[in-house]
């Protein structure tokens, strides 16, 4: 529906907030399954390269869907498009901008590479001057499969670690970012790159096969276990769960300037019996370099933040943290709070809750955005969106994250210092079995080394102090 439509309706009798009700709740299940097509990296690069071979007028005439759903997935056509100028702009990408960027290293197998069933066998050098060591991987079930590829469950037969194995096709022509990026990342709350391989078809084409830590729940499925029955996720598992995303892009954002580009609930791994949180999936990553163009068409659609939606090219780390907080009022309220269907629908979503963006904001998200004026439409407080029986600190950090001005939103590490998350930092406090929490504090030099004094005061616990 026209996006000027939608909002005057609204005007004159303003439609539910998403909260209310399990508003298109058949499409929520159906994107959040995964089913979404999201740009990845190497898709990326491709549009980039395409883009430089075009000429002005090839770029005026054809319209970028990196811009915009211009095409929703129904194959109708939204009324509703970016401004010429942003459907014209020549976005240029070039890959992991880092001094090691080099191209990726690895053992090549003959055959389709992983299936269920299957036994993987490759090699890697050993360490400290020991000889090559093969390592054997049993393919066990399909845990994942989208656009990327696939994932599988995996038993390393030398030492019946369970893994989990990401297979992508591997374009030749271009680096893979996920990988150079994996490489670098080494926390707690970011799930680890234990091995990589490659292996070939007898079409002769490449795949990555990307070795990972097995951990088997999902923030989504957590959650969705707990809407199925009707009930709320303790405020615990709420607290703790996002504390820990948060830290995770403390980690990626501030140590190795990664923006990761798909922040959602099945992208968080979760460990059931210690309720250790792992970030995962990589393949949308990006070190953002300031001035440099990015790609505007990336992250599932219900976490995008308003500056991508606005068509920004030149976007910060702060679309992540628009991320989290969709996830955090997620699991506050049990389903998605901004469940659109398209591009404009997703907006008009936003609008809904935050209201109307004012000039200045809209200036703030995308500076050559100047296309359209929206009516007036006035915020639905917080403290209406969520319940009443949520404690105010809550409904404070989830507002601190989903701003439309990028500036005012919180970094990762100031999140991380949020009264919301107080209840973590008692000594008290444990896992609802008795069971203590996972490792919280226990932050390196490299992750505190711009956080202010005031700020590490409010992050580590008293009894952790020395």
């Amino acid at each position: 529906m026209h996006v000027m439509r939608r909002l005057k309706s609204i005007t004159s009798g303003r439609s539910s907030t998403s909260c209310d009700s399990a508003i298109k709740r058949a499409s929520a299940d159906e994107v959040i399954e995964g089913k979404e097509t999201t740009k990845r990296s190497q898709a990326e690069d491709k549009s980039m390269a395409m883009k430089q071979n075009a000429s002005s007028k090839n770029l005026s005439s054809k319209t970028s869907t990196s811009n915009s759903d211009i095409i929703n997935r129904k194959g109708k056509t939204d009324v509703d498009q970016l401004p010429k100028k942003l459907q014209c702009m020549q976005i240029t990408d070039t890959g992991l901008n880092n001094p090691s960027d080099k191209e990726v290293e690895g053992r090549t197998l003959k055959g389709i590479g992983i299936e269920a069933g299957q036994t993987i066998a490759t090699t890697i050098d050993g360490q400290d001057g020991q000889p090559k060591q093969t390592i054997t991987y049993m393919a066990e079930r399909v845990v994942g499969t989208g656009s990327f590829g696939v994932v599988f469950q995996a038993k390393c037969v030398e030492t019946s670690d369970t893994v989990a194995i990401k297979k992508v096709l591997q374009d030749k022509r271009y680096k893979n970012r996920e990988l150079q990026i994996m490489q670098l990342l080494d926390h707690p709350n970011v799930v680890q790159l234990k091995h990589h391989f490659f292996s070939t078809t007898e079409k002769d084409d490449l795949y990555l096969n990307l070795v990972l830590e097995y951990v088997s729940e999902t923030v989504y499925h957590m959650s969705k276990n707990y809407f199925r029955t009707n009930h709320h996720m303790p405020l615990i598992y709420v607290r703790l769960y996002s504390y820990q995303i948060c830290r995770a892009l403390a980690y990626i954002h501030g140590v190795m300037g990664v923006c990761h580009r798909d922040i959602k609930p099945q992208n968080l791994l979760i460990n059931p019996h210690t309720h250790q949180l792992k970030l995962c999936d990589f393949g949308s990553a990006k070190i953002l370099v300031p001035g440099e163009p990015n790609i505007s068409y990336i992250c599932s659609r219900y976490y995008r933040a308003p500056e991508l939606i606005f068509g920004a090219t030149e976007y910060t780390t702060a679309i992540d943290m628009w991320s989290v907080g969709c996830v955090l009022a997620e699991l506050l309220l049990g389903q998605p709070l901004f469940p659109g269907e398209s591009g404009v629908d997703q907006l008009v979503e936003i609008i809904k809750v935050l209201g109307t963006p004012t000039r200045e904001e809209i200036k703030c998200m995308n500076p050559n955005y100047t296309e359209f004026k929206f009516p007036e439409i006035k915020s639905h407080p917080w403290h209406k969106v969520f319940s009443k029986k949520l404690p105010p600190d809550a409904v404070d950090f989830t507002s601190k994250l989903l701003q439309y001005t990028p500036k005012l939103r919180f970094t990762a590490l100031e999140a991380c210092a949020h009264p919301f998350f107080n209840e973590l930092r008692d000594p008290n406090t444990s896992l609802p079995d008795g069971k203590p929490l996972p490792p919280l504090f226990n932050f390196t030099e490299k992750e505190l080394a711009h956080a202010s004094p005031e700020l590490v005061q409010r992050l580590i616990p008293g009894h952790l102090k020395t």
